[in-house]
């Protein structure tokens, strides 16, 4: 019996001891999807009913609340709820937002040359942002967007 108290024990304070590295980051930060397809839920637990499925690999979310194996997020579209961590991946993705095509040019400059032209709701790599201006790759297209046309970089 006391074998068993001695390894209940043990059990307790290696569970105390294990850092929770996940639950450390101050809160909001970024975060993106990172399964094919993940389930929002209306509270943190996987007995809460879905909310929402999604589908889009890559997406940016900014989470807004921790609990235990659980991040409250909200979407590009301000859509709010539960998703399980292991679901979200700490990878700078953005969406392009707004009316009309955005510009992809070869430098941060509305001068330089025209790359390509990405549609709202693209996501892509954020890469570093200056100056109104931020890095992004799209499957290997990689130039320059205007900071207003992206969800996901700066400060959460």
């Amino acid at each position: 019996m006391q074998s068993l108290i001695r390894l209940v024990l043990l059990g307790v304070a290696l569970a105390l001891s294990v850092p929770a590295t996940a639950q450390d980051r101050e809160l909001p930060y970024w975060a993106s999807i990172s399964a094919e397809e993940v389930y929002m839920r209306v509270g943190a637990g996987a007995q809460f009913p879905i909310k929402w499925v999604y589908r889009r690999k890559g997406l940016p979310v900014r989470v807004v609340r921790l609990m235990p194996g659980w991040r409250y997020v909200e979407e590009p579209d301000g859509t709010m709820g539960w998703i399980s961590s292991s679901l979200l991946s700490a990878s700078r993705t953005a969406i392009v937002t707004g009316e009309g095509l955005a510009d992809m040019r070869a430098e941060p400059s509305d001068a330089a040359d025209l790359r390509w032209t990405v549609e709202p709701g693209v996501v892509g790599v954020l890469g570093d942002c200056s100056e109104g201006w931020c890095e992004f790759d799209v499957e290997g297209h990689i130039g320059w967007v205007e900071e207003r046309r992206l969800w996901g970089p700066g400060e959460p």
